[in-house]
């Protein structure tokens, strides 16, 4: 893989900052100056700084993310994620969740976990609660669940049931941009409040707006299993 992903995989650094580090000439692959773009294998001897890779522990979050914050770990972006948590290690979101959107963000420095996490062929569960700017019907419920043709792309069919009349709670398997916000305007309609408020076996409960909380070993446990 190339030299920017086996760091970010590492917890090392961020796929951006590893192009830093390589202009600054302190990336060091088998003896020769590191190139940007690079591909490396797990058993080149990678030196930073003439030090060899630093065994990192991994690190396993659930944030409550407020609205206003966007999911992103570069630094230079104003009210990032990143900026918003100030945790001492890198991190970064896995996935995202609209600027706009508020709710259940998992923070990482596990390349592999969060690559099996996004792919979305595992068909991994994400649940919403969804406010509307006016009340819907049943038929705004049965056209939601059974798939609906955003940007080219007809939706996976999903789980949509009632919350009041003008909220719902649904469960999706994919993770198309602004998703709910497209599908919901499709029949009319404007989301006003959107929380996330499970990812998989992580669940928002508990995790106050802006606060965070470590996984536990079962539900990391679990994440990898699935």
């Amino acid at each position: 893989m190339r030299i920017n992903k086996l760091l970010s995989n590492y917890g090392i650094c961020s796929r951006t900052e590893t192009n830093r580090l390589i202009e600054d000439n302190r990336i060091i692959v088998n003896g020769k100056l590191c190139t940007k773009g690079q591909w490396v294998e797990k058993e080149d001897i990678i030196l930073i700084d003439n030090e060899p890779i630093p065994e990192k522990d991994k690190i396993y979050i659930a944030l409550n993310k407020p609205v206003g914050i966007t999911c992103t770990a570069e630094k230079s972006v104003e009210n990032n994620i990143i900026n918003l948590m100030g945790y001492p290690e890198y991190i970064f979101p896995i996935g995202r969740l609209d600027k706009a959107s508020q709710g259940l963000i998992l923070m990482t420095n596990d390349g592999e976990l969060a690559n099996k996490i996004l792919e979305s062929e595992n068909e991994h569960e994400k649940e919403y609660i969804v406010t509307l700017n006016k009340p819907f019907d049943e038929l705004f419920m049965k056209g939601m669940s059974e798939g609906v043709e955003i940007c080219s792309i007809t939706t996976r069919p999903c789980k949509v049931s009632r919350v009041t009349e003008d909220t719902f709670r649904i469960i999706l398997t994919q993770g198309l941009n602004k998703q709910i916000r497209r599908m919901s305007k499709v029949f009319g309609y404007t989301v006003v409040r959107l929380e996330r408020i499970r990812i998989i076996n992580v669940k928002i409960e508990g995790i106050k707006v802006g606060e965070w909380r470590y996984l536990t070993e079962k539900e990391i446990m679990e994440l990898r299993n699935e």
